[in-house]
């Protein structure tokens, strides 16, 4: 693997709070790769790990082949990145802002301003003062700084924040046409699963600071679980036949009986001849997956409301 990011048991502790706990991960360049948490599980702490902004309690953090370390220059010239909130000079313009920045960033042309803005969709806004933005746009000048330069790698905390479905899928379509026509790799953190599941390549699940879970989008749709849901005139009765058959049917609280069993889900047409042949017709049968929400709050213990 061609790496842009790479961490080695890395730990950051504050007091007896442990933010980022035994974190070992690696990114290959020019993948999108998700961090996904609820807040607090580590996920900004990691990226401020990983721009040097906080110095670790032990591990190493590489980016770019760079070792990180708290002052270092290198390799930020390859790097854009946003991180919590989108900090701006709110009585300079959309256009002073990116200006400020182009002068921080050596061998950046003035055309990059205009390029930016326009393809943050803030042409409208480019001569208001950023602090009368609204969040959103607010976050798109965010976004705008950091791509400025035409950065090789993104650290991106959040980056939907603020954001209108509208602003969210151009955000999306984004980041998919850089990865995919540049080679930028982009790590963001996110605690919206369905919505990183429809950018990503790769999911890294955080809680309380440790990677709980790596994987791809294919493998992330074959862990979910599924369940196969009907009704009949006589749900009773028609629980009662699937439980003398062996599956594990029960009834929902809107009424309908659900079935986890798999061979159940995988030949639902079973189910219904028998159940016809019981006397008991389904009126409705389909098979249900686990929505992506439900899932993340399964692995990290929370489903049902109860924490591990």
């Amino acid at each position: 693997m061609n790496v842009a990011i790479e961490t080695n048991n890395l730990v950051k502790r504050y007091g007896d709070v442990t933010a980022v706990d035994d974190l070992s991960l690696r990114v290959a360049r020019g993948e999108i790769y998700a961090f996904l948490g609820l807040n607090g599980a580590g996920k900004t702490t990691t990226i401020r790990l990983l721009l040097g902004m906080v110095r670790p309690t032990s591990g190493e953090a590489r980016v770019l082949g760079t070792r990180i370390r708290v002052g270092d220059k290198k390799p930020w010239d390859s790097v854009g990145y946003l991180v919590e909130t989108a900090d701006a000079y709110p009585e300079l313009t959309v256009r002073e802002n990116l200006e400020a920045m182009r002068r921080l960033r050596p061998g950046t042309g003035s055309k990059a301003i205009e390029r930016v803005i326009e393809r943050l969709g803030l042409i409208a806004y480019a001569d208001r003062r950023a602090g009368t933005l609204s969040h959103g746009n607010a976050q798109r000048l965010g976004l705008a700084k950091a791509l400025l330069h035409n950065p090789e790698l993104l650290l991106l905390d959040e980056p939907a924040l603020g954001l209108d479905p509208a602003g969210i899928v151009e955000i999306r379509n984004l980041l998919i046409e850089l990865a995919r026509d540049q080679g930028v790799t982009v790590f963001m953190s996110s605690h919206i699963l369905g919505e990183v599941s429809r950018l990503a390549k790769r999911i890294g699940i955080i809680h309380r600071g440790r990677l709980l879970q790596e994987l791809d989008v294919d493998e992330l749709e074959r862990n979910r679980r599924g369940r196969l849901v009907l009704r009949t005139r006589d749900n009773q009765a028609a629980r009662s036949v699937l439980l003398n058959a062996g599956f594990s049917a029960g009834i929902t609280a809107d009424g309908t009986i659900e079935v986890k069993d798999n061979a159940a889900i995988e030949r639902p047409d079973d189910i219904a001849t028998r159940l016809v042949h019981a006397g008991h017709a389904p009126t409705m049968l389909h098979v249900e997956q686990e929505d992506l929400e439900h899932y993340f709050l399964r692995l990290v213990g929370m489903d049902g409301g109860n924490a591990k």
